[in-house]
């Protein structure tokens, strides 16, 4: 397997035959910052312009597929803005060829955003999913507020933004989340397995068919994220958003006070 050279040290690319795998590089959780979103972004969009690759696999190094995003102020007193950050993930959108998630461990927040970049997931019984913006005390954002209704429906996508609830593997395949389930040690294997099958019809009539399915779906959910960043930033500097914080790192129950 050969590896191509992404100028990150968040994202490793590598290639064999016509399926290539970028690998997240932030082990154990793999949060993702703006940096480690670019660097994808660059990745998949080099790939884009490599017609010897005709499918992908997205993975992750460490316990957790990505338990989200680190989207702190870097220095004290700075304003948190994810802005820049969903800038570049949305770039993750717009690019062209068929992507295969292997989600293992935790897919925490922006980590099921991201496992939803993806055409398809294979995942495990040990994996956990969860949309837990509302119980940080903030609406969801990543686009997720369209991607996710969009795959298992708007009423199983209300139920688990509304109460954070995290969901094993199989319950992730039973809803339409994700669509192979394989051994936790067999993930990254399975995914390549139906990269190589996808990989193995014709190249341009997968992409054109990708592109026929997907019509105007990144401009759809470019314009989600604008909404749902409007309202994220009206919402960090509430209390209850730093309460959310608060009792997630002290795991337990928030107390929100509607202010």
């Amino acid at each position: 397997m050969n590896t191509v050279s992404i100028p990150a040290d968040a994202v490793r690319v590598s290639r064999r035959g016509d399926v290539a795998q970028v690998t997240l590089c932030r082990p154990p959780h793999n949060h993702i910052d703006i940096d480690a979103v670019t660097a994808l972004a660059e990745a998949l969009e080099a790939l884009d312009r490599d017609d010897q690759c005709r499918a992908v696999v997205l993975a992750a190094e460490g316990k957790s597929f990505c338990a989200g995003a680190d989207l702190a102020a870097r220095e004290p007193g700075v304003k948190r803005d994810p802005s820049p950050f969903y800038r570049q993930a949305m770039r993750l959108f717009r690019t062209a060829k068929p992507i295969v998630a292997a989600v293992h461990g935790a897919a925490i927040g922006a980590g099921v955003g991201l496992a939803l970049v993806a055409d398809f997931r294979v995942t495990c019984p040990e994996a956990r999913f969860s949309v837990n913006f509302n119980r940080l005390g903030f609406h969801p954002g990543f686009g997720l507020s369209l991607t996710l209704p969009r795959l298992i429906g708007e009423q199983r996508a209300a139920q688990l933004f509304y109460t954070g609830r995290r969901i094993d593997g199989e319950t992730a395949v039973h809803v339409g989340l994700a669509d192979e389930l394989a051994d936790a040690g067999q993930v990254v294997a399975r995914a390549w397995a139906l990269a190589e099958e996808i990989a193995a019809s014709a190249p341009l009539a997968v992409e054109s068919t990708r592109a026929t399915l997907r019509a105007g779906l990144a401009d759809r959910i470019e314009a989600a994220n604008r909404h749902e960043l409007a309202v994220q930033l009206q919402q960090f500097p509430t209390e209850d958003f730093r309460e959310g914080v608060k009792a997630m790192a002290e795991r337990r129950l928030p107390n929100f006070q509607r202010r």
